[in-house]
């Protein structure tokens, strides 16, 4: 078995767990819409238990339903009509051996008044949270102690339909935080003041829990090792709340840190390392003698045992990373390392979740859909038939995977010598390296599948006719979009300078595109050259999470990169480019030596054109079919396979 300690057997309290694996809760907007455990939820559990997870902590789960909304469609446990789902969902949760926990919260400040019907929102004081931007009331005295007891009925909630045991959420800022940390604490009543009168909310949770659910029902907490924000809890606050809710008779502590305010250090995208945090974890952990749990940008089974091994935790927290495979821990245990779609941390699900959707992710397009779209609705009615796949990117592999596991026989051409296509150039920026590792992973499914693949081999009529293809999937990518300007056969493309086909050194650089691909280029150029990036709207990076744009510009600007927003190219002319002001319709100048074209790539259709004079069935995918991300392509590239010839 690899990783022994990773699958060494643990306890919680008088839980036994089956691994030291454990899914921490993440908000999915997968329940219904009356926040009873949906089908679509329990499958999407069910498929984490299956995949290795030995313990799950379930999405945050709401117990006010007056001011305590934090997403649509939520988790709820608020009433005695939410037993018979959160049954079904413990039963499917314990098919696989697996344990699970209700994670009870309240989001204080932390959640919009629209949310909550236009009701003022509340907190333990009217301390505003900046990045939600509205005032709240500070509940009453009378109101604390009544809303101690709604976390108390839904503990009650979660035991009375089997669940193992329950996580008080008091971590990241939401309002039992609210109510531990001096940042937002200011009342002047016994639930403020000093640190036993900050304790008191939570204490009286705790104890009415272990009152009314019996003092075996296990109690987890999640708390912050340092809310990283001015005046909120330091790392040696932290550790003296670990050993007072220890010393309450608590089961186990979930280290996390951060708050709304402080950003990316709540959920970290690509630039943040693996285990950059772990010392908040290990600190607390050697100060106290129950059990910790602690979340460490976990990418790798290798990393997370080498956690164990340190002492770091007790139990590792796995969470994004059953979002993109949910046989993470599978897979880990069967030394397939290579095969799980690690996360890549690009933050789409979090931002698709911020939009009021459920959630999605780049690398796996079946997250949430999976009673749907799951390998269990494939129909198999392949019956050995070829299928042509023209390129050999994110969205003709994922092709390539589904029409295998339909029976079907898909042979894939790929005219360059590797596969990957578009990633290729995706991850030669800074912290992309997990980019190459999909590549890797989406390699291995095609090997296990025996997925046939013909690199240095375009992809023609003829070589589909002869492999008596029904059916003809176009993957061949974009080509750069080249606005016809003065001077633009002087302009290089994004994709010249990351196939380093161009090498830059030295140059005043200007890059025309402030989306995806513009920043990107130019933080991979900045440093070495002085970078301008030029954009026509009034704002760069918007399709992507906010925490990522922000350290992005962040770090172009660190290496004396510049954005110009609102700034149109013109011409290209020796030494200068000319710009169109938007706002003024006016021109401009700036001095450029070098122009790197970023601006999308337009579909090329020239092969589809021909394959559609000849076979009847031909489903363009990707930037083939439409520049998109790489969300896009590989969704798109799904869906299409799972229904053809249906």
């Amino acid at each position: 078995m690899s990783y022994p300690k990773l699958f060494e057997k643990g306890r919680i309290g008088r839980l036994e767990l089956k691994n030291r694996i454990v899914m921490p809760a993440m908000g999915t907007g997968f329940a219904s819409s009356t926040g009873e455990a949906s089908d679509e939820i329990i499958r999407y559990y069910a498929d984490r238990a299956r995949g290795g997870a030995g313990l799950i902590i379930t999405e945050i789960t709401r117990i006010d339903e007056e001011t305590g909304i934090g997403t649509s469609n939520q988790l709820c446990a608020t009433d005695s009509k939410h037993i018979p789902r959160l049954v079904r969902l413990a039963e499917a949760v314990h098919a696989y051996d697996s344990k699970i926990f209700v994670q009870l919260h309240h989001p204080g400040n932390e959640t919009p008044g629209r949310l909550l019907k236009g009701k003022q929102i509340v907190s333990a004081s009217e301390v505003v949270c900046a990045t939600i931007g509205e005032k709240p009331r500070a509940l009453t005295t009378e109101e604390v102690g009544a809303m101690a007891q709604k976390f108390v009925k839904g503990a009650y909630i979660a035991m009375a339909a089997g669940i193992d045991g329950v996580e008080i959420h008091a971590a990241h800022g939401y309002l039992v935080n609210q109510f531990l940390s001096p940042h937002t604490n200011k009342r002047t009543d016994k639930y403020g003041g000093d640190f036993f009168n900050r304790m008191r909310f939570i204490t009286e949770i705790i104890k009415g829990i272990q009152f009314t659910c019996g003092p075996g029902f296990p109690i987890s907490v999640r708390m912050d090792g340092n809310e990283y924000i001015p005046d909120g809890l330091t790392e040696e606050e932290c550790i003296h709340i670990a050993r007072y809710l220890e010393s309450l008779g608590i089961t186990c502590l979930n280290i996390s840190c951060g708050t709304y305010e402080s950003g990316a250090t709540i959920i970290e995208p690509a630039c943040y390392a693996e285990g950059w945090k772990k010392h908040l974890a290990k600190n607390i952990k050697a100060n106290v003698k129950i059990p910790v749990i602690a979340v460490n940008t976990v990418k790798h089974p290798a990393f997370a045992e080498s956690l164990l091994e340190e002492g770091v935790s007790d139990f590792v927290g796995i969470g994004r990373g059953f979002l993109a495979d949910p046989e993470w821990g599978q897979k880990a245990k069967e030394g397939k390392d290579d095969s799980i779609r690690k996360c890549i941390g690009c933050m789409e699900c979090f931002r698709i979740a911020n939009m009021g959707r459920p959630i999605e992710c780049t690398v796996n397009p079946i997250l949430g859909r999976e009673l749907h779209f799951g390998d269990g609705q494939l129909k198999k009615n392949g019956a050995g038939r070829a299928v042509a796949i023209a390129g050999g990117g994110p969205a003709g592999m994922q092709a390539a995977a589904v029409l295998a596991k339909r029976g079907f026989k898909p042979v894939l051409f790929e005219k360059s010598g590797v596969l990957g296509g578009s990633l290729n150039l995706a991850d030669k920026p800074p912290h992309k390296e997990l980019i190459t590792e999909l590549i890797k992973a989406q390699e291995e499914e095609l090997k296990e599948l025996n997925v046939e693949i013909r690199l240095n081999t375009e992809a023609t009529v003829e070589a589909c006719r002869e492999i008596g293809a029904v059916g003809v999937f176009v993957a061949v990518g974009g080509n750069p979009i080249v606005p016809q300007l003065p001077g633009i056969e002087k302009a290089v493309t994004a994709e010249d300078v990351l196939t380093g086909r161009v090498t830059l050194s030295g140059k005043k650089a200007a890059v025309i595109g402030g989306g995806v691909t513009g920043l990107e280029t130019a933080e991979f150029l900045s440093g070495d050259n002085e970078v301008t990036v030029v954009e026509m709207l009034n704002a760069v990076g918007t399709t992507l999470y906010p925490s990522v744009s922000k350290l992005m510009l962040k770090r172009i600007a660190d290496n004396g990169g510049k954005i110009l927003t609102g700034h149109a190219l013109k011409a290209i002319g020796d030494g200068e480019i000319e710009l169109s002001v938007s706002a003024t319709a006016f021109d401009t100048s700036m001095k450029a030596d070098a122009v790197v074209l970023a601006l999308g790539v337009r579909p090329n259709r020239a092969l589809a054109a021909e394959f559609e004079k000849e076979f009847e069935h031909v489903i363009l995918i990707g930037d083939a079919s439409a520049g998109g991300t790489i969300r896009d392509a590989m969704h798109a590239a799904y869906d299409k396979a799972f229904v053809f010839l249906d």
